[in-house]
């Protein structure tokens, strides 16, 4: 459920008792008009939500007054005082087990929280980032305006002059427009006799690009992608920005620049797909997607079958793990995650070994006709508990903390000992193994004891837990099953920004068109590659990219320009 954009604000009785007796006196101020508005936006949001199918109002109370975060820390804050009567030792080892437990993004299970705020706060960075981050930035080799190596020293006139390999550094960072342009005035000269006109030739770096156009070279048409699919910028934004800035770029020829590109690179994408079917571990999840004529393609079939027809859209996301390479794709459409990933297997090798496929337990996520070996993700069980902490305090805290929290503390370990799957599973079972055991004896015993409804929250989250046991613990029996799905929830937050700044795709090819860029994109991140060296690079040299697209993906293109020109200048 999507959080309010308004902030929300309280108010004391007296104050309140004393803005009715301003408003019978007719004598409201400013701020008595600025609280009115955000009562009435409080009022607008609560009706807005109860309106939906399936809501639940103690989830729109929790929005406006409740914790906001699934983070141990927050949700202690916010929770009311534990019982003094708790064993004082048991508390102490949490303490410590939370103070010193991973600190992971958004959607995972972060194992930190309050005790001593000396001991947990964290010290912030300066916000500076050193020379190394501008891999993008003109690199200038400055020499000293007087001086050079091997002559006498200006200050003690004894020593000689010697170069330091570290040289120093200055960073000046300038103001363009997201687009530059440079206006050529071109000389004309005219015969008088006959009338023939001859005209200057401009610049050759300004001659024609890969895709024809002498006005928009690669980097410009690099540069619209990323602000679209990355940033999230919309074309009219794009458009009315550059317009301020003296140089306009007009919304329809930045769709044609993309819309030409993205049919250029369709050999680079089916590559990704070819490879991505080849993974070892598959991450997916679906995120509501709307695309304009879809909607009217619905509303037509339920008109023919009175309103029997599906009638979700959504965008998929796919992240494959090939070896030490990871794939990122996208897919928006009818289909869901399943569908989507039954698509993708069509073209993986029949001699390979099922995948490991990690995901949410929704039932749309098995692709049909596939063999996989399904895994759930642990996150999605926590935050069953963390979603109704303020009812059961004492029982979710034992399953977020003492559960939950262990498991990540020694998933952190593995990661920074840099276990093989093997290992890692070997430590998993030693270490992880009696406390998930431990926890299915005491989901079990909340049932059997009748210590808890069985249709309450509490129930319905055990419940959960129970059904899904065998996925949910395959971290503990296969090599290479991670315990959550949050790395692909987070690639999905690309989509999720596009969609919140453009609200929707207006046909199908402009969805394939977003989805390629976004995977091609999301996929240069996770390779630790520049997205915009990429796209430029793949415009640069799109001949051979169609003929040999394996050899232009993100993590070898650069070893591909190399090979052809060892004196090239590839980031």
């Amino acid at each position: 459920m999507k959080r309010p954009s308004f902030e929300v604000k309280r108010i004391s009785p007296e104050e309140k008792q004393a803005l009715l007796q301003r408003a019978e006196a007719g004598t409201l101020t400013a701020d008595d008009i600025e609280v009115i508005a955000h009562l009435f936006e409080t009022l607008e949001f609560v009706f807005e939500k109860t309106q939906q199918k399936n809501y639940q109002l103690k989830a729109v109370l929790k929005l406006l007054a409740g914790f906001k975060s699934e983070k141990t820390r927050k949700m202690k804050n916010a929770l009311p005082a534990a019982d003094d009567s708790n064993d004082e030792e048991q508390n102490t080892e949490n303490s410590k087990l939370i103070r010193k437990g991973p600190s992971v993004e958004s959607g995972s299970s972060e194992v930190q929280a309050s005790g001593d705020e000396s001991q947990t706060k964290v010290r912030k960075g300066h916000g500076r980032n050193g020379s190394a981050s501008y891999t993008g930035a003109e690199q200038v080799d400055v020499c000293h305006s007087s001086l050079k190596a091997g002559d006498n020293c200006p200050e003690c006139l004894k020593g000689k002059l010697c170069q330091p390999r570290k040289k120093g550094v200055f960073i000046h960072i300038t103001g363009n427009p997201p687009l530059h342009a440079t206006v050529y005035h071109l000389q004309k000269l005219r015969c008088n006799l006959c009338g023939e006109i001859f005209k200057a030739d401009p610049p050759l770096e300004t001659g024609d690009s890969s895709f024809g156009s002498k006005y928009y070279d690669e980097k410009a048409i690099s540069n619209i992608a990323i602000l679209r699919y990355s940033a999230g910028i919309s074309l009219y934004r794009l458009s009315q920005l550059q317009k301020a800035m003296g140089i306009p770029l007009p919304m329809s020829t930045a769709w044609d620049k993309l819309n030409e590109l993205s049919k250029a690179f369709s050999p680079v994408m089916k590559e990704l797909i070819r490879q991505a079917a080849q993974g070892d571990l598959i991450h997916i999840d679906d995120t509501g997607a709307k695309i304009l004529s879809l909607l009217k393609k619905i509303g037509d079939e339920k008109k023919e079958n009175k309103g029997k027809t599906r009638s979700g859209m959504f965008t998929t996301g796919i992240i494959s793990k090939v070896g030490k390479r990871t794939i990122v794709l996208y897919f928006s459409g009818r289909n869901h995650a399943g569908e989507n990933l039954a698509e993708l297997l069509k073209n993986r090798h029949p001699d390979l070994s099922p995948p490991i496929q990690m995901g949410d337990a929704k039932s749309g996520n098995v692709p049909k006709g596939f063999e996989v070996i399904e895994c759930c993700c642990n996150t999605h069980a926590r935050r069953y508990f963390v979603d109704i902490a303020e009812d059961y305090p004492e029982e979710c805290m034992h399953a977020v903390v003492d559960i939950f929290g262990k498991i990540y503390l020694h998933d952190k370990t593995a990661r920074e000992k840099n276990l093989s799957p093997q290992e890692r599973l070997t430590f998993h079972q030693k270490e992880s193994g009696p406390i998930m055991d431990a926890f299915h004896r005491w989901l079990k015993n909340q049932f059997e004891e009748k210590k808890i409804e069985p249709n309450s929250n509490l129930g319905k989250a055990i419940k959960y837990v129970i059904n899904h046991w065998d996925k949910l613990t395959r971290f503990l029996k296969i090599p290479g099953v991670p315990l959550d799905n949050n790395i692909c929830e987070q690639a999905l937050k690309t989509f999720i920004l596009y969609r919140k700044n453009s609200l929707f795709f207006k046909t199908e090819n402009g969805a394939k068109v977003g989805n390629l860029f976004m995977s091609l994109i999301q996929t240069c991140k996770l390779a630790d590659k520049n997205p915009f060296d990429y796209l430029t690079q793949l415009q640069c040299h799109i001949q051979e990219v169609h003929r040999q697209p394996d050899k232009w993906l993100p993590w070898n293109y650069q070893r591909t320009i190399l090979a052809r020109d060892p004196h090239s200048s590839a980031a």
